[in-house]
C-alpha cells in the first residue's frame, strides 16, 4: 500500500518517509500539494499524509480537492500546536484524522495501517463492484460447455433484459447468488445498486425494518429505498413470514408496471424437499415465479465437472505456488461419477484440497473422495454412464490441460501426446477446443 507524503520541508518529507518505509509502506513524497495532485487521483491505491500549512496551496486546499476527486481517500493531516480547530474543520471536510506536531512515529504508523486498511477495503470493494456490474466478466464464471449450462446463459441473458421480477432455485452450492449478479450485470439497471439480503439472517422484526424502515435515527435508509432503480436480492426468500410476505406484495404492486426497482428472489428449500409454491403466498409466489430459473445440479452438467476441477485446480496452483495434481483416467471417471451433493461448492473445496494434498506430495483425488461418506456412500449407488462418454470426457481434459499447459503450442502438444496434427486438430474441432483461447 502507498503512502504519499506532502509536505514543503525537506527533512520532514524524508524522515516521515523513511519511518514509514521501515514500517512496510511504499512512500512517495512531494513538494507541494500542486505536485501530489498531478499523481494522487481516483482509486489511487493507499493513503495521503499532509502538512497543514504550506505556501501556495495549503493542506486544507489540498484536502478539498482530493474529497472532490475521491471521497473515500483517507488523508491524515499534520497540525502544528494550536491548530487544534484546524484540524476538526479538517475532520468535518472528509479527513481520516490528524496528527499535532511534535508527533509520536509510532502513532503515525498505527493511523497509516488503520487508513491503509480501509483503503483497501473501499478499492476492493470498487473492483468487485466494476466485476459484478460488468456483463461479459460474470458471465464468464458461469464456466461449462453442457447443454444445461448453454441453456442458463442464454435464460439469464433474456431474463436480464426483460423489467419483471425473478425467482432463482436450486440446490445448495450451485451458484444462484452468482446468477443473481449475472441478471443485473445483463440488464438495463447494471449500473444501479444491487442491494442483497438474507432473509433467514435475521429475526422478522430487525427484517422488516431492514427492508421497509423505520431505520434508526441517524442510520442507513431502508433497502428498499437503498435498491431503488436497481435490484434488490431475498436470499431465502421462503424465511419471510406471512405478514412480512404480504407487505413485500404490497410493494410490489405500489411499483407498478416496469417496476422501478427489480426484486429477485432466491430459495434454498429443493434439500427439504420442497418449492417455494408451498410456502410463500400464491398471489406473491406467481409475482415472482413469472420469471424462474432453475439451476442444474453438478452431476447433470456431464464433462463440466472436469472442465471445473482443472480449473479451480489452477487457480488454487497459483495461489499456493505450487503445481496443479494431473488427473488420472481413473479419477477423471470418479469426478464424472460422484453425486456432488454439494454441486460446485464441494467441487472447489475439493480442487483446493487436491492441490494441497499435491504440494505435500501425498494423497489422491480418490482419497479426497473416498474420504467424504456422503459421497463414497451416494457414489454407490450412482448410475454409471457409457464407457464412451468416460473416454471422451477424459480426453478432452487431457487435451485441454496440456494445451493450457504449453500456451496453445501446437507442436508441444502433439509431441507429448504423441498425435498428429491432423488427429489432433480433428479431436479439438470435436471437443470445441480452439487454440487462440490459450495463447
Amino acid at each position: 500500500m502507498k503512502i504519499a507524503i506532502v509536505d514543503d520541508e525537506r527533512d520532514m518529507r524524508q524522515s516521515i518517509s523513511q519511518w514509514l518505509a521501515l514500517s512496510g509502506f511504499e512512500t512517495e513524497t512531494f513538494a507541494s500539494a500542486e505536485e501530489a495532485l498531478k499523481v494522487v487521483g481516483a482509486d489511487w491505491p493507499g493513503v495521503v499524509i499532509t502538512d497543514i500549512k504550506m505556501p501556495g496551496m495549503d493542506g486544507m486546499q489540498l484536502l478539498k480537492r482530493l474529497m472532490s476527486v475521491d471521497s473515500a481517500l483517507p488523508v491524515i493531516m499534520i497540525t502544528g500546536h494550536g491548530d487544534v480547530p484546524m484540524a476538526v474543520e479538517a475532520m468535518r471536510v472528509g479527513a481520516f484524522d490528524f496528527l499535532e506536531k511534535p508527533f509520536n512515529p509510532e502513532r503515525m504508523t498505527e493511523l497509516a495501517k488503520k487508513a491503509a486498511k480501509k483503503r483497501r477495503l473501499t478499492l476492493d470493494s470498487r473492483a468487485l463492484r466494476r466485476e459484478l456490474s460488468d456483463g461479459t466478466t460474470i458471465m464468464k464464471k458461469l464456466m461449462g460447455s453442457s447443454p444445461v449450462m448453454e441453456r442458463l446463459r442464454e435464460d439469464i441473458l433474456d431474463l436480464g433484459q426483460a423489467d419483471g421480477h425473478v425467482l432463482i432455485d436450486g440446490e445448495t452450492g450451485t451458484g444462484k447468488t452468482l446468477v443473481a449478479h449475472a441478471l443485473h450485470a445483463v440488464g438495463a439497471k447494471a449500473g444501479r445498486e444491487f442491494i442483497l439480503v438474507s432473509c433467514a439472517a435475521h429475526e422478522p422484526e430487525e427484517l422488516a425494518a431492514r427492508l421497509f424502515g423505520p431505520m434508526e435515527e441517524g442510520g442507513e435508509l431502508p433497502l428498499i429505498e437503498q435498491a431503488r432503480g436497481g435490484t434488490l436480492v431475498l436470499e431465502d426468500i421462503e424465511a419471510l413470514s406471512q405478514k412480512l410476505q404480504a407487505r413485500l406484495l404490497t410493494w410490489i404492486n405500489e411499483q407498478g408496471s416496469p417496476a422501478e426497482t427489480r426484486l429477485i428472489a432466491i430459495s434454498n428449500l429443493q434439500e427439504q424437499g420442497k418449492t417455494c409454491e408451498d410456502v410463500l403466498r400464491p398471489d406473491l409466489y406467481y409475482r415472482l415465479a413469472a420469471m424462474k430459473i432453475t439451476l442444474p445440479p453438478l452431476r447433470a452438467r456431464g464433462e463440466d465437472v472436469l472442465t471445473l476441477f482443472n480449473r479451480y485446480a489452477e487457480q488454487f496452483a497459483e495461489e499456493y505456488g505450487c503445481e496443479a495434481p494431473e488427473v488420472s483416467a481413473q479419477e477423471a471417471a470418479q469426478l464424472l461419477q460422484a453425486p456432488w451433493p454439494g454441486n460446485v461448492r464441494q467441487l472447489i473445496n475439493i480442487a483446493e484440497r487436491a492441490v494441497l494434498q499435491n504440494r505435500r506430495g501425498s494423497g489422491s483425488i480418490s482419497s479426497l473422495l473416498m474420504a467424504e461418506d456422503e459421497v463414497a456412500e451416494a457414489s454407490m449407488t450412482t448410475e454409471g454412464k457409457p464407457l464412451k462418454e468416460y473416454v471422451e470426457a477424459f480426453e478432452r481434459m487431457l487435451i485441454d490441460n496440456t494445451m493450457r499447459r504449453h500456451k496453445g503450442s501446437i507442436v508441444a502438444v502433439m509431441e507429448e501426446l504423441s498425435l498428429p496434427r491432423r488427429t489432433l486438430n480433428e479431436k479439438m474441432a470435436k471437443y470445441g477446443l480452439q487454440r487462440s483461447d490459450y495463447l
